[in-house]
């Protein structure tokens, strides 16, 4: 019986030019025969050390404010270490241990917890976990440490899985480990509950476990909204490929987990659990959003507008990523439309928190894997990150803030820079024999059923797509 080997994982060291370049300083790229070791240091594990590093040097960038418990309202802008975890422990009775969405937050003068009740939930019971005694700083400081512990572990989860996902290329994870975004925003809020969970999903439709999938995105969903939109490119692959019965399971799956976190919830409290939805609906163009900048510039434009071309923007965007999925001649990989549906989805936002950025950053990883574009677009983050802080740091202290006007233009940093990621991913669909992942004849590694799956539809097709391009790579199942 012939063995069939075992594909070596692609080093970057060999395969990106970045990393080629970098590796001149420890002695050049790394020998084939190097795969053939049995080094304890496996991907894997190099990785975790590298998300390990990277998480205590957020904490350490956190000091200036946990010095002060945050309670020091200059420090957390001009030293850009501002977290909601202490500030919501006390404003959303944590700390007095009511529980959100059942008890009544209004006797201890805090207010509703304003997250869906998976966050609120990671809320409370890390605040189980705080130490009785001590003063009001001391509390709020133990606190903060048991979240950027957990925090820390889910960062590590996310690395592992999008190295899972990632089959032959585990090395592109490393990108998630050191990424400045990580490194800048993780300890901002809980939104690594959801990026982990979603990171989770991903792997486990990889590995062609539907169900599992579709349970991970409901429980991510009930975290923070933004996973519930990768059904859209499910919706879009499954058209193109026919595989209705792996879709349905994971809708199911999605939808049973959803409802046991929500609905128990909702009979209890409906205006608690409820919150989070009308405070989306209320607020206006806020913080990082293209709807702030145009309103600065003296566009006319009030909660009602923007509640209406939000979603009308949003929603054009994404039929233009469906038609783009479904006319491609060669079908684009499953994170390549993910990633496409959240940059269209955090660019038409209201809202823009520096946090988002870990929403984009496994994706952008497997959608497209080149160091030079990601440390670019990376850049343009760190660049609002810092911006942001400044800007509010003006309400304060107008006199040494961040003008206004230079505040819009960090925004329009973002935007363009996350835009112009996504571009490269369109034209990576168009062009699929310059995508790095199919580069070395792979498919679609994080697909599922979709990866060597046949093509049932292709609009507007009347060519055999499986030979549209003449260099493309042959399909491997």
């Amino acid at each position: 019986m012939a063995v069939v080997p075992t594909p070596e994982p692609v080093l970057p060291s060999r395969e990106d030019p970045v990393v080629e370049r970098a590796s001149e300083l420890i002695g050049g790229p790394v020998g084939r025969r190097a795969l053939l070791g049995t080094s304890w240091w496996t991907p894997i594990r190099v990785m975790l050390l590298l998300v390990v590093l990277a998480s205590a040097v957020g904490v350490a960038l956190d000091q200036p404010c946990r010095a002060t418990g945050w309670g020091d309202g200059t420090t957390q802008y001009t030293h850009a270490c501002y977290s909601d975890i202490v500030h919501l422990y006390w404003g959303r009775g944590i700390a007095d241990g009511l529980v959100p969405y059942l008890d009544d937050p209004t006797t201890v003068g805090a207010e509703v917890v304003e997250y869906p009740v998976l966050t609120g939930a990671a809320m409370w019971v890390t605040g189980l976990l705080v130490p009785d005694g001590g003063d009001a700083t001391s509390r709020g400081i133990r606190y903060f440490d048991v979240n950027a512990l957990v925090i820390a572990l889910l960062a590590a989860v996310t690395v592992w899985a999008t190295a899972r996902t990632a089959g032959r290329r585990p090395w592109d994870a490393a990108m998630v480990a050191v990424a400045p975004g990580l490194v800048l925003t993780a300890t901002i809020n809980w939104d690594l509950y959801a990026v982990a969970l979603t990171s989770l999903a991903m792997l486990a439709w990889a590995r062609r476990h539907p169900v599992a999938a579709g349970m991970l995105l409901g429980l991510a969903t009930a975290a923070k909204f933004y996973p519930a939109l990768l059904f859209g490119p499910l919706l879009v692959l499954s058209l193109r490929t026919g595989r209705w019965r792996e879709l349905g399971q994971a809708a199911l799956g999605a939808v049973v987990l959803w409802c046991a976190a929500n609905v128990p919830i909702m009979v209890a409290n409906f205006d608690g659990w409820a919150r989070f939805y009308r405070l989306s609906r209320e607020r206006g163009g806020d913080y990082g959003s293209p709807w702030l900048v145009l309103s600065g510039l003296g566009v006319d434009l009030p909660v009602q507008r923007v509640n209406v071309w939000g979603p009308v923007v949003f929603l054009s965007l994404c039929i233009g990523i469906g038609l783009l999925g479904l006319m491609a001649r060669r079908r684009p990989r499953f994170a390549q439309l993910a990633f496409l549906v959240l940059v269209a989805f955090v660019l038409t936002n209201k809202v823009y928190s520096p946090q988002y950025v870990l929403w984009l950053i496994p994706l952008a990883v497997l959608a497209r894997p080149r160091w030079r574009d990601f440390l670019l677009w990376q850049t343009a983050e760190v660049i609002y990150f810092l911006s942001v802080w400044w800007y509010i740091h003006g309400f304060s202290e107008p006199d040494t803030a961040l003008p206004a006007r230079m505040y819009w233009v960090a925004v329009t940093v973002h935007v363009v820079a996350t835009a112009a990621y996504g571009a490269l991913v369109v034209r990576d669909i168009v062009r699929p024999w310059q995508d790095p992942v199919r580069a070395g004849g792979a498919d679609d590694p994080s697909g599922g059923v979709f990866d060597g799956a046949e093509d049932r539809f292709v609009l507007g097709a009347d060519v055999d797509v499986s030979q549209a391009e003449p260099s493309a790579p042959q399909h491997t199942s």
